[in-house]
C-alpha cells in the first residue's frame, strides 16, 4: 500500500523536470540557445530536412509554439528553412554552422546538470532509475498509442542535452 504522506511521483517528477530546465538556464546563459531551443537544435539535428509540423509532432509540442521558437532561431542564425525539393510550397528545417558550433557546449553542460542532478545515486540506481522512468514512458505511450488510434508507442527520449 503506498504512504499517503510521500510525494507523488507525478509531483516528483513535474519538479525534477523543472528543477533540470531552471539549473541548465543558469548553466548556460552566455550561450544564445535556452533549454527549449537546445531541445528542438537536438530533434532537428538527427532529423535535418524536416519540416516543421513533422518536428512539432516529434517534440509533441503545438505546431505554432515550434513556428515561433523557429522564427527566433532563424533570426538569431542557428536554423535555416530551405524550399522542400519535392514540394515547392514546403519548407524543410536545417541546423546552421553557428548552430552545431554552439550544440556541443550546450551538450557539455547538460551533461553536468544530470551528473550534478544524480549526485549521491550509485550507478546502479542511476541505472535503476533509468530503467524505472523508461517503463513509465513505455505505459503512458502505449497508452496514449491506444488512445489516439496510433499502432507504435513512443520511444522514450534519449539524452538529446
Amino acid at each position: 500500500m503506498t504512504d499517503p504522506s510521500a510525494p507523488s511521483l507525478g509531483f516528483l517528477l513535474i519538479d525534477a523536470a523543472r528543477l533540470i530546465r531552471r539549473r541548465f538556464e543558469q548553466e548556460s546563459r552566455d550561450i544564445a540557445m535556452t533549454s527549449a531551443q537546445l531541445h528542438i537544435v537536438a530533434r532537428l539535428s538527427k532529423n535535418e530536412g524536416i519540416g516543421q509540423s513533422a518536428l512539432a509532432g516529434l517534440l509533441e509540442l503545438e505546431p505554432m509554439t515550434v513556428c515561433r521558437h523557429v522564427d527566433r532561431m532563424v533570426a538569431a542564425g542557428l536554423v535555416e528553412r530551405r524550399q522542400d525539393p519535392k514540394d515547392r510550397r514546403a519548407r524543410q528545417l536545417f541546423t546552421t554552422e553557428k548552430c552545431r558550433e554552439l550544440m556541443e557546449p550546450m551538450r557539455s553542460r547538460a551533461a553536468r546538470v544530470f551528473e550534478d542532478a544524480q549526485a549521491g545515486l550509485s550507478e546502479v540506481e542511476r541505472r535503476n532509475l533509468a530503467d524505472a522512468l523508461a517503463i513509465v514512458i513505455g505505459n503512458l505511450s502505449t497508452f496514449e498509442a491506444g488512445e489516439s488510434g496510433c499502432d507504435a508507442p513512443r520511444e522514450p527520449a534519449e539524452a538529446d542535452a
